[in-house]
């Protein structure tokens, strides 16, 4: 297809102009159309959550501020994807589109059928990998089965050559002329209900705050980060998940910058980076892990069904104040200290043994980082029936867990302020009970698969 006619590159979780891998293949022609396609009943049984819809608000503000910068602008259409692409085809002359793959499995499935339509077309469709650093579909071990375990991926992954990052440009080609687009607001992305103001004081969001993250958490924490990490009531971690779920930062920016720091710290950060690479790779080569036991043999557990412990858990009331904290930090700000997802994952599927998609999905609508390979790939390793699984005769002891970690109650105080008065409830459940119950439970079905 001629350059000298216009192209498309269809933006999604990318939402950036550095490192951008179909924003830079665009540039090549006369005119670009940057476009972005609102449609959350094509994401399958996980539309985004009321978090990440607040979150893309102002991603894709930020974004549509970026290209109008270097001379373009950021067209909105509503779905259907495909009939909104075909629409601005139509409309512009285009005869080419890029994009940067996405890899759930709804999603992926979607791209698929929208790349054979288009080409069938006449359209020229590319891909890129502009979210991992690697393509999941690349690496198989020796007997051409994915890899199951973390330690044997992140031998293979670590050591390959990720490629070198791309400038963002200093300009955009012009758009074509007259080219309608949607309101920002049209999509009702922000609440209703203003119940949104700690994650308005917690986040910056967009492409140059996440930039700023990165640096600052390279400059002054990623020394440290092997200790600091478990400290939830210190600024260790790097809180950019949610800038790497939007894709305000790729991997690749993330790993760059880590690796120049050689020290124990930031070789844990880079394999949280892997992991989150790992949860991806898993996702792709089974693609019913967000729904399904990755372990058959826990489809048969029996979970209980009890409304109001899931309520008392959702709310942060259940007497563990670990727990709670854990629980009202979530809400009040979008995110969760990892150490502290670990244990209330736990107390969920241990001690209240309530099924751990009920968690999975609390944190989807709550989290501004809900990522469905990371979430999922997270509860299921909790819960003992996923890949690389903790075991299921580990139960996080909540009241140790905070003794370790947390042990001046400097965590659980900010969050908890009637903490120490009668008002604050009473444990909900009695620990040492509740784990041997769950080892039971979880024990029966492991000896029924050995049989």
């Amino acid at each position: 297809m001629s350059v000298n006619n216009p192209a498309i590159v269809w933006f999604r979780q990318d939402l950036r102009i550095a490192d951008q891998p179909a924003l830079a293949a665009g540039l090549k022609h006369k005119n670009l159309i940057p476009v972005y396609i609102w449609e959350p009943s094509e994401e399958g049984d996980w539309p985004p959550g009321a978090a990440s819809k607040w979150w893309l608000h102002d991603s894709l503000a930020s974004l549509d501020a970026s290209l109008a910068k270097l001379g373009s602008k950021l067209i909105l259409r509503r779905g259907p994807t495909l009939q909104a692409l075909k629409d601005v085809i139509t409309a512009s002359g285009a005869t080419s589109i890029y994009w940067n793959r996405r890899y759930e499995p709804a999603a992926a499935q979607r791209d698929k059928l929208i790349q054979t339509a288009l080409e069938s077309a006449g359209i020229k469709v590319e891909t890129f990998n502009g979210s991992l650093l690697q393509d999941p579909a690349a690496t198989l071990n020796q007997s051409g089965s994915p890899y199951l375990v973390f330690g044997a991926f992140w031998r293979v992954q670590s050591v390959k050559p990720v490629g070198a990052l791309i400038d963002a440009p200093s300009r955009l080609p012009p758009l074509p002329a007259a080219l309608s687009s949607a309101t920002l607001e049209s999509f009702s992305l922000k609440p209703a209900i203003p119940w949104d103001g700690g994650l308005q004081k917690t986040w910056q969001i967009g492409e140059r705050p996440a930039n700023a993250a990165l640096a600052r958490f390279c400059s002054n924490s990623i020394s440290g980060y092997q200790e600091s990490r478990d400290l939830p009531a210190e600024s260790g971690t790097s809180r950019l998940s949610p800038h790497l779920h939007f894709g305000e930062l790729s991997p690749r920016q993330v790993w760059a910058l880590a690796r120049n720091h050689e020290n124990a710290g930031a070789l844990t950060f880079m394999k949280e980076i892997m992991w989150r690479e790992f949860s991806y790779y898993l996702l792709h080569h089974h693609p019913r892990l967000a729904n399904e036991p990755l372990q058959a043999k826990f489809k048969d557990f029996h979970w209980e069904s009890d409304p109001v412990h899931l309520e008392a858990w959702k709310r942060g009331l259940t007497g563990f104040p670990i727990v709670d904290a854990g629980m009202r930090e979530l809400w009040h700000t979008g995110w969760m200290h990892n150490r502290v997802r670990m244990i209330v994952a736990s107390f969920l599927v241990k001690d209240l043994r309530i099924h751990w998609l009920e968690g999975a999905r609390w944190f989807w609508d709550t989290l501004v980082d809900a990522d469905l390979a990371s979430n999922s790939q997270g509860w299921q390793w909790t819960s003992g029936c996923g890949a690389d699984a903790a075991p299921y005769f580990r139960v996080f002891n909540p009241t140790l867990q905070e003794k370790k970690f947390d042990p001046d109650q400097a965590y659980v105080r900010r969050w908890i302020p009637e903490f120490g008065t009668p008002s604050y409830p009473a444990p909900i459940v009695d620990h040492g009970r509740a784990r041997f119950a769950a080892l039971r439970a979880f024990d029966a079905i492991s000896s029924t698969s050995r049989k």
